[in-house]
This record gives structure tokens, sequence and C-alpha cells, in this order.
């Protein structure tokens, strides 16, 4: 019998198209390789305490990925072996849990390999995995027969109930237990990535347990005091309500004010920046002059009180004034020499002498100017105590003219070498000069005066005469406390 061509090639293309298709089913469908010869597997036995409902040709996963299925099943004397054959190129660690899942409630065993850790060497050929690594879900019937049992122990009537209950609450709620629980397995993933941390914090939480049991009744007083806030804003609700109804319009008309005050307002913030500063550094000074102002209020209202309920027309303080001349001895060590000094008498202006006048004489004089400027405590320097800021802020530290006692001659000191009035540290010689002043590095005089001691006259700083008759000669020279206190001619 002869073909046409065209049913030969017809044919050919069906031979092709069947060799195709077998090669793929029997490659592909059946893995013929994999399943007759072996190819690219490997095999792991799995130790088992008993089947749980495992069968021949069950999956096995790793990670939810199928890698092998189960190639037999034996009983042994202590169990179950199931023989795993998987795939060579899949890496799975030997440090694992080997768990019996079922796919549905029907069964469909399979076998999920869990790993411990990622380091550990990979299975190999021939590898055993314990039977104290293995898990086998419980027995269906053993669950049935506890859940009948505990159905059996609820009354019917409030089976009903509790069923009804649970469906009003989680009904519809299926999105978020979904959340809920994905959260959960989330958290527990992160504890256990984190899990080296975690026991940290749990071993070294003692001591903060510890301090908190320690405080305990601080946190009681504190609760305590929160309870009575809270308790007091319940009984002013009304107030609070109004407050935060009127807080706004309130915070308005402010802000109305605050701009009816432009320019001052800004000007004036502007210039409190530089008190704030001042009140910053002098905060101690500032906390003690309030801790004594109410004591020296009370000491000034005690003097007073003798004078509460009496006849007298002149009510006013009870104070006991003795009269104490030169105790303590006034203090010219430091100020001007007399020939510089001006007259009370005079009423002009002049501009004032560069460098600082004060009494500088020993910081520890128990007698003279003992709150001189000399004892200024530096505030911005504890414990150390100077007559200016400058001196305050440098490395300088305050040194005498003299030990006070003027009488032993000049009250300046000039023998010391330093200038009189004292300039800050750092600055240049001063460059005003007063009349009668010598110039730079000459000795200044002493503080006497010329006078005739025979007539008692004198020629005083501003040029003129005058005449101390208790210094003449012809003096009197029988001499009171009285007449040392008249001034001359009395």
């Amino acid at each position: 019998m002869r073909l046409e061509r065209r049913i030969v090639v017809q044919l050919a293309i069906f031979v092709v198209v069947a060799l195709v298709a077998g090669s793929v089913m029997l490659f592909g469908y059946f893995k013929a390789p994999v399943t007759w010869f072996g190819v690219g597997q490997y095999k792991v036995t799995l130790q088992l305490p008993q089947a749980g409902g495992l069968y021949k040709t069950g999956n096995v996963t790793y990670r939810g990925t199928e890698v092998g299925r189960v190639e037999e099943i034996r009983l042994t004397d202590a169990g179950v072996e199931a023989v795993l054959s998987l795939r060579s190129d899949v890496q799975i660690p030997s440090d694992l849990q080997a768990q019996v899942h079922s796919v549905s409630a029907v069964g469909e065993q399979y076998v999920a390999l869990i790993p411990r850790n990622a380091t550990s060497p990979p299975l190999k050929n021939g590898d055993v995995i314990p039977m104290s690594n293995s898990q086998v879900p419980p027995d269906i019937n053993t669950l049935l027969n506890a859940a009948n049992l505990g159905l059996q122990a609820i009354p019917r009537e409030n089976l009903k109930t509790v069923i009804d209950e649970s469906y009003t609450a989680v009904g519809g709620l299926g999105p978020e237990i979904s959340r809920l629980v994905k959260g959960s397995t989330q958290l527990a993933i992160d504890a256990r990535a984190n899990l080296n941390s975690l026991t940290t914090l749990i071993d070294q939480s003692s001591p903060v347990l510890d301090s908190q049991g320690e405080t305990s009744e601080a946190i009681g007083g504190w609760a305590a005091h929160l309870a009575t806030i809270t308790g007091q804003l319940q009984n002013r609700d009304p107030s609070v309500a109004g407050l935060l109804e009127k807080g706004g319009p309130a915070a308005e008309q402010a802000r109305q004010l605050v701009d009816r005050l432009q320019p001052a307002l800004p000007i004036l913030l502007a210039n409190l920046v530089s008190v704030n500063a001042v009140a910053i550094a002098y905060q101690p000074a500032i906390e003690q002059l309030l801790v004594l102002l109410p004591a020296g209020t009370a000491d000034l209202q005690g003097t007073a009180v003798p004078n509460m309920n009496t006849k007298q027309a002149y009510r006013g303080l009870y104070l006991d004034f003795n009269l104490n001349l030169n105790v303590p001895a006034p203090c010219s060590t430091g100020f001007l020499p007399i020939q510089q000094q001006r007259v009370p008498i005079f009423q002009d202006a002049p501009d004032r002498v560069d460098g600082d006048l004060y009494c500088r004489i020993p910081q520890d004089s128990p007698f003279t100017a003992v709150r001189g400027a000399k004892n200024y405590p530096c505030l911005t320097v504890p414990g150390k105590r100077a007559p200016t800021v400058k001196m305050c802020e440098s490395d300088a530290q305050y040194v005498p003219l003299n030990d006070g006692n003027n009488w032993k001659g000049d009250p300046n000191a000039t023998l010391s070498g330093q200038d009189v009035p004292q300039l800050p540290p750092g600055t240049p010689p001063a460059s005003n000069k007063l009349p009668g002043q010598p110039p730079p590095g000459a000795p200044l005089p002493i503080a006497a005066v010329q006078y005739d001691p025979a007539t008692g006259s004198y020629i005083g700083p501003d040029g003129h005469v005058y005449t101390q008759t208790d210094l003449a000669q012809s003096a009197p020279k029988e001499r009171t406390w009285q007449t040392m206190l008249m001034p001359p001619g009395g």
C-alpha cells in the first residue's frame, strides 16, 4: 500500500507530538528519574513514636516549600520510621524539628521540617532524625472524646447562650483577629531573632524591679496626689469646663493686648533678656535676699511691738541709739589722698576717675569695713571674693595695700607699687589726672596738711585758708570729750 506524502507528514508530526507529550508526562508529571532511579534525591530516616496518620507518598515541606516525599513507612520496636526522599538542591540544616501536620481536618498528613538555626551542617544521605526531634499530632479520636466530654459537662441550656454570646463578641471581627494573629506571629518571630537581647533584659531587670519596690512609698504618694488632683478636677468640673470654653477667647484677648502694646512690648522683652542674664548670674544672691527679707521684715515689725497699747503721743519704732564715734575706725586706705579729695560743699559734677576706689585692706580684717567691696562674693566663681566682676572672672587675686593700720604711715601704701585708684586687670594706666596728682611712678604724698602751729591756720584742698583754733598753741590745755565734739570756736 502506497501512502500519500501528505499522510506520511501527518503521521510523522503525530509521532513527534506523542513522543514530546509522553516525555513531559514521564519526566515532568511522573518524575520517572526521581521515582524509579532516585536521581537528585537523598534519603533521611525520621523516627516517630507513631504514624499519626502519615502515609506513603505524603509531602515533605521545608519553610512551607515542598522538598520531597515520604518514600516508605515501617514499624520498629520503638515506634515508626518514615523514610524521606529529599531534593539534593535544597540545603536543609540538620538541627531541626520534624512535625507531622494535617492539610485539612479530614487528614492528608505531611511532614514539616522546621529548622532551629541556619548555621548547622545540612542533612545528608543516611542521616537519622531522632524521635526527640519529631512530633506527631494528637489522636483525633482522643480529641473528639475530650471535646465530647467537655460538651457534656456544659449544661445544654447554657451552651446555646455561650455560642450566641461568642458570636456576638467576635462576629464580624475576622480581619481584626487575622491582624492580631499575624502580629502575634511576627512578634514571636522577632522575639526569637532577638532572643539574646530579651534574655539580657530579663536577667538585668532585677535592679529595676528592686528600685520600684524600694520606691513603692514614693510611687504610692504620687498616685495618691494624682488621685487628689483628679478628684479636685472632677469636683470642679464646671470650672474646668468654663476654663476650656473661655480659654480660647481669653487667649485671643491676650493676643490683641500684645498687638496693641507694639512696639513697646518687644523692646521691653528684649531688654529683659539682659536682665535675665544678670538675674541668672546673681541667682544665689537673689535667693539669699528672698530668704533674709522676711526675717528682716519680722525684725522691723518687732521694733514697734514695745510701743503698742501705750499712751505715748508718737508711736514710732522702739530703737536704742548709742553714740559710738570711730567704732569701727574709718578706712582711708585705697582712696584718694587728702590733697586730692574734694570738699563736700562743691556742687559741680566732674568726670569720675579711672579705676575703683574702695577700702583696700586685708579681707580678714575683723574691725574695719568687714562688709566692704573687698569681700564681695564672686557669684560666678564659688569660694572666691573680689571687689570687681573682672577680678572675679580673671585669675587675679585680691592684694591689699597695707594691713589697714593707717597710723603707721602712708594710708595708700605707695611703697607697694599698686595704683590708686585700682585699675581692672589688663587695663592700661589711667589717662586722667586730678589736680595735684603726681606723675605716674612717683610716690603719692602722705595724708597730711601743713599748718601753722602758732595760729592753727592751714590751706585746704580748695586753696582757701582755714583756722583750727584748737590746734593753736594758745588753745586751752584742758580738753574734755565735750570739747572734742564741739566745733572750733563753739
